[in-house]
């Protein structure tokens, strides 16, 4: 009798077990661990993954750390034999690209408190294929000793960095290699439309210092003062200054908040335990999470805020964050591939031409206000101008799937092979930029030949 009752309570532990776990009580055997596929820097995946396995210590939490792009790269390739239990990222169009290609599992979240939106952007897929556990503004981080010595303002709106102060003091990293880069890019071409998006952007790379090769080159950049300012997603700035390095961070006014987000693979090998992942980051423990001093993410659930530090900031009381873009995920989605390439086409790859042309047009500019109602200078520089901002593609073209769909390939380098026809596209592109960037230097130096 002994023996029969020592069984069954031995049982009945063994079906508590997956409760006491926080996993579902119909947990598999094989979920002893939670495989997950990320963006996020080891500073954010090391403390969560610390925290759920501190909570549920049969589950193993095992990383496999990616960029955005490689990372759905990485799921698109093995989904046939899928390995893999979670897609952690902040770019919502790389999650709507896994919906679509049928990679997602539907699931909706038991923990309550959470709205609907941030900002005016949803917080959870609206049909159930991915959630959102944190938002992400993009915006300016800057080194207060570094401008202080090279007597330089804090830039406070993009085209405050194109100002000819500000020559070779900004860095970024390119959107073909960062996720949260390409919706820093993709949020100003939908906040001031494509032209004169694109212009912008041209205008202000040309006074980069560099494009770095991923995105955490960016505030590594600006925190030893390598360059002063970066262009870079939120948590980038604040968590650099809640640890201790001498940076400030704004958001400009055209910016936008998007969620970043999580979502469980179709065919997950560990349903249950990437159920309980999903579950702990929007619980009230993951969430105060964030707002650990290296990980300063904004939480989704309005109640954190409570625990958050002084002047952190609080999208849904201060309604400015964001207010001015609608983020269209659709239309990025659509032209993401396009957008990448154009980028390292006209900046990545022809930085130096880039920047030659931006400083001889500023050089003539400086000249000309000397000297001015000179309406020759005036008209070379307007040129000057005109040709930097061309574009080679129209809104229409980059949005046309036919025409998207060329860009198959995403370049690590210059010289990585991409399809022929990718290639000759993006050909065509070079030599029209090479060009324009060559002319409009010269018409510049006219200009300031004329001015002097």
């Amino acid at each position: 009798m002994s023996n029969s009752r020592s069984l069954l309570r031995a049982v009945l532990l063994l079906s508590l077990a997956p409760a006491l776990l926080g996993l579902p009580a119909q947990g598999h055997a094989a979920d002893n661990k939670v495989v997950v596929v990320t963006s996020f820097p080891k500073d954010l995946t090391g403390k969560f993954k610390s925290e759920f396995e501190k909570r549920n210590p049969n589950v193993q939490v095992e990383i496999l750390n990616k960029s955005t792009s490689s990372g759905l790269k990485y799921v698109q390739e093995t989904a046939k034999n899928n390995t893999s239990d979670i897609f952690w990222a902040s770019a919502p169009d790389a999650f709507e690209v896994l919906k679509g290609d049928g990679l997602l599992k539907k699931y909706t979240p038991k923990v309550t408190g959470i709205p609907e939106k941030v900002g005016a952007y949803p917080i959870n897929d609206p049909d159930g294929y991915y959630i959102g556990f944190a938002a992400a503004g993009y915006g300016i981080m800057w080194n207060t000793r570094y401008i202080k010595a090279k007597n330089l303002k804090p830039a406070k709106e993009w085209m405050d960095l194109a100002k000819p102060e500000y020559h070779g003091h900004v860095g970024m990293s390119a959107p073909s290699r960062s996720g949260t880069t390409h919706l820093t890019v993709e949020t100003l071409l939908q906040g001031e439309g494509w032209d004169k998006g694109w212009a912008q952007w041209k205008e202000l790379a040309g006074n980069f210092k560099t494009v770095t090769e991923r995105s955490f080159g960016v505030p590594d950049g600006v925190n030893s003062g390598d360059f002063g300012f970066g262009i870079v997603i939120d948590f980038f700035g604040l968590s650099s200054q809640a640890t201790g390095f001498p940076v400030e961070f704004v958001y400009p006014t055209v910016t936008t908040l998007v969620p970043a987000n999580v979502g469980i693979l179709k065919n997950a090998p560990h349903p249950q335990a990437a159920e309980a992942f999903v579950e702990f980051l929007l619980s009230p423990e993951g969430q105060a999470t964030l707002l650990d001093p290296k990980i300063r993410r904004l939480p989704v659930n309005p109640a954190t805020y409570s625990k958050a530090p002084a002047g952190f900031p609080n999208p849904f009381k201060d309604k400015s964050i964001g207010a001015a873009v609608k983020f269209d995920v659709d239309l990025s989605k659509r032209r993401y591939n396009v957008v990448n390439s154009l980028f390292d086409v006209m900046v990545t790859y022809r930085l130096d031409d880039l920047k030659a042309a931006v400083r001889a047009i500023q050089d003539a500019e400086a000249a000309a206000a000397r000297k001015p109602n000179n309406a020759k200078v005036a008209a070379l520089i307007k040129e000057a101008r005109g040709l930097v901002a061309a574009t080679p593609v129209t809104e229409a073209q980059a949005a046309d799937p036919k025409f998207s769909s060329i860009f198959k390939k995403r370049r690590r380098k210059k010289t990585d092979v991409v399809p022929q026809r990718q290639a000759e596209v993006e050909e065509q592109w070079d030599a029209f930029v090479t060009k324009n960037y060559a002319q409009a230097r010269a018409k510049a130096e006219q200009a300031l030949s004329l001015a002097r």
